[in-house]
């Protein structure tokens, strides 16, 4: 008796070190992923404020799109410019597997990049101060979303697949009213928007959390191209949140 009482002590302890290893990884790997994520919002932001101080000059006193200006924001070119990082989006997913860790990193980072390409017009429509004070507001509420995720015992699955769909669903609307242009349309999109990536900020966030526990024995490699996808989930999460956030919040400059 007294040596089945020492063995299970011995197993016992052995789960609570095994489990103290893998709460202290997924620490690790979750601020490694909410990193990432953070440097490519700084590249974002950083991007989209150069390309729209590049892109207007001031005459007689008057702001004018400058030909670089032109060229992004009234030409065909602009079409590439607002669905190249999408066409990215896919492409890196299904090439992941195939570059290293590094170069991954490297990729999201460029596509950071054109994405504050694509979102710079935000800085010639709104003004500079609402475009912070929503931001600001984005970054409580994501925050709060992925303690919630992070945290909560409800298992978030079912309502993923359903906000997916939504997704889905979002994006052929948008896609109709970049022809239709209708307000009342546009403004329900908005809505619709910010309650879907909420959803799917919680979602990912236990998603990502769960995907570490499964593959805690993963070799670095695989750990490290993981966490940028992950990254990616919660980047463009933050950065659409904020963007239909900016349609109720922002002023029009």
């Amino acid at each position: 008796m007294a040596e089945f009482d020492s063995l299970r002590q011995a197993h016992a302890r052995a789960g609570a070190a095994s489990q103290a290893r893998i709460d202290e990884g997924l620490r690790a790997y979750m601020s490694r992923v909410y990193g990432i994520m953070s440097v490519g919002m700084l590249v974002t932001a950083g991007a989209a404020w150069a390309i729209s101080g590049l892109a207007v000059t001031e005459v007689n006193g008057q702001q004018q799109l400058t030909e670089l200006g032109r060229l992004i924001y009234t030409t065909p070119l602009r079409w590439v410019i607002m669905f190249a990082p999408l066409l990215i989006v896919f492409g890196f997913g299904a090439m992941i597997n195939r570059m290293s860790s590094a170069t991954a990193t490297t990729v999201f980072y460029a596509f950071a990049a054109l994405m504050g390409v694509s979102i710079s017009w935000i800085f010639l429509q709104f003004t500079g101060m609402s475009i912070i004070q929503t931001f600001l507001v984005t970054a409580a509420a994501f925050a709060g979303l992925s303690i919630y995720g992070y945290t909560t015992k409800r298992d978030l699955s079912p309502i993923g697949t359903f906000l997916i769909m939504g997704l889905i669903g979002l994006i052929v609307a948008m896609i109709v009213n970049l022809f239709v242009q209708s307000s009342a349309m546009q403004m329900a999109i908005s809505v619709i928007g910010v309650l879907i990536f909420a959803g799917l900020t919680a979602f990912d966030t236990q998603r990502i959390k769960n995907e570490y526990v499964a593959l805690a024995s993963s070799d670095s490699e695989f750990l490290g191209k993981t966490a940028i996808m992950g990254a990616l989930s919660l980047y463009l999460n933050f950065l659409n949140l904020f963007m239909f956030l900016l349609q109720f919040l922002g002023n029009r400059d």
